[in-house]
């Protein structure tokens, strides 16, 4: 799928993709700013064992975000305790242009079902301007141990109706 803005495209995650994605995880600055990472965000291993298997889980819509022919991010759609959540990660290089709103939306209208909710830390205000550009509305916040900060850490609660 397309949008216009920027020559972005959506297309289902391969494994291929998982080298490119694992070293945005890496970045500590994008880890911090999504606070909620696996313990070892360096752990290659652990990252290519769990995405292949997420790859093959119908439950799961893993979407590889290009621009130009280039991998930049991801988006993800993924059930958790019953509740539809998405996912997104941006690589830093490309934060700022627009293109997790463009793609957030481009998303949202492969993944219609509603609600839909998305989780950002309190102090990331780029993810929480995407998700309000998207029609995401804040209802409410969680506590949670982030491993990337190694503290507790308030997140806000969006949904998409």
């Amino acid at each position: 799928m397309t949008n216009n803005k920027f020559d972005i495209k959506l297309r289902p995650t391969e494994i291929v993709d998982l080298d490119t994605l694992f070293q945005f995880q890496t970045d500590k600055e994008g880890g911090y700013m999504a606070a909620f990472m696996p313990k070892d965000p360096t752990d290659k291993k652990a990252y290519i064992e769990k995405y292949t298997k997420l790859l093959g889980d119908p439950t799961v819509n893993n979407q590889t975000i290009i621009l130009d022919n280039k991998i930049v991010g991801s988006i993800a759609k993924f059930i958790i305790q019953g509740d539809t959540e998405i996912t997104y990660w941006i690589d830093r290089n490309f934060w700022g242009k627009g293109i997790a709103t463009q793609a957030l939306k481009t998303f949202l209208t492969i993944e219609t079902v509603r609600p839909i909710w998305g989780r950002v830390a309190f102090d990331n205000f780029g993810s929480q301007k995407v998700l309000e550009k998207c029609g995401f509305d804040k209802i409410g916040t969680d506590k949670g141990f982030a491993n990337a900060r190694q503290e507790e850490t308030e997140e806000f609660i969006y949904q998409l109706t």
